[in-house]
């Protein structure tokens, strides 16, 4: 029997689908039990198709090839993680979502000689992998989350693993090598005026060794498409308007007009999460969006951003759908 397939489908419909074989299920239970179930109610926007492009060509290899790196780039809520995470559940891989906070030693990401009892009443020393080493052993897909938020430590200790040498080298003398069923993934937020704490412009050599994409907001279509396969019975006049006021207020955000621009978007959380939520718990008022709006999403707003979410659902909405969301309901 040959090797289990995946097709991923272009969403432009402007090149030809990819196929590629699944990696077997690793030996290790405790390693085969990281790899991420399908979400049902995933819709690629187009990332998923990129990843797949690389992939075959990483596949196909050709003379002089070094495996390239992608790191995706995007405001929070644009749903980053959760692209390369289908990317492994599609392929079979298992998932380490590792954060690249500042307070996040290479000690802890790399590991550490610590001491163990010896069973004799005295302690011997050993070796223990960190999380980025423990996932190199493979099979996986690693993604370093938050790259622009890692300390300088940090970086430097991983600029061998993403070059042309390929490998970490630990503090014992062991080499750990990029395998071929390790995959390597990042993201990281932008790095301007808004209030993502911690985070820096990326070192200019470290940066050189990704390519960085950019996910934007999602457009109207892709929200009510979205909205649809995760909530069928969600009737199309609320699909509407969720869509239309996640569109103007994301816009409003990444307006250049300091006097018109929000600095909290409306994320993927609070559209396919907390809003829907809301329309449940809702479901009976006279208003059920306005409900849902008051209490699921301005609580998530920064005060001084209130003002032109308010002014946004008033040119938008005004009133919402006067029955129940729901048609099962």
């Amino acid at each position: 029997m040959g090797a289990e397939t995946v097709k991923f489908e272009d969403p432009t419909g402007e090149n030809p689908p990819i196929e590629l074989e699944r990696f077997p299920v690793p030996d290790d239970p405790q390693r085969a039990a990281k790899i991420p179930e399908p979400d049902p109610h995933y819709v690629d926007l187009g990332m998923l198709y990129r990843f797949a492009q690389v992939e075959a060509v990483r596949r196909e290899g050709y003379d002089g090839m070094v495996p390239l790196h992608v790191a995706v780039r995007g405001h929070m809520g644009t749903g980053k993680d959760h692209d390369i995470e289908q990317f492994a559940a599609l392929l079979g891989l298992p998932y380490y979502r590792i954060p690249l906070t500042g307070e996040v030693r290479d000690v802890t990401l790399i590991g550490s000689t610590q001491l163990h009892g010896d069973g004799m009443g005295g302690t011997e020393s050993r070796w223990q992998d960190g999380e980025i080493t423990r996932a190199l052993r493979g099979p996986a897909l690693l993604n370093l989350s938050e790259l622009n938020a890692a300390g300088a430590e940090t970086l430097f200790a991983l600029h061998g693993l993403l070059d042309r040498y390929g490998a970490l080298d630990l503090p014992t003398g062991e080499t750990v090598r990029l395998r071929d069923d390790v995959r390597i993934f990042g993201t990281m937020n932008p790095t301007d005026l808004r209030d993502y704490a911690g985070t820096q412009t990326l070192n200019k050599a470290f940066a050189d060794r990704w390519v960085i994409w950019e996910k934007g907001f999602p457009t109207e279509d892709q929200i009510r498409r979205m909205l649809e396969v995760r909530y069928p019975t969600l009737h199309r006049d609320f699909v509407e308007a969720i869509a239309r006021l996640a569109v103007e207020v994301n816009a409003s955000f990444d307006s250049p007009d300091a006097g018109t621009r929000v600095e909290t978007p409306l994320s993927l959380r609070s559209i396919l999460d907390r809003i829907p939520t809301g329309l449940r718990v809702y479901a009976t008022a006279p208003d059920p969006l306005r409900k849902a709006w008051e209490e699921f999403v301005l609580p998530h707003v920064d005060r001084y951003d209130r003002d032109h979410y308010e002014t946004v659902w008033n040119a938008v909405v005004r009133n919402g759908p006067a029955r129940r969301p729901f048609s099962d309901s």
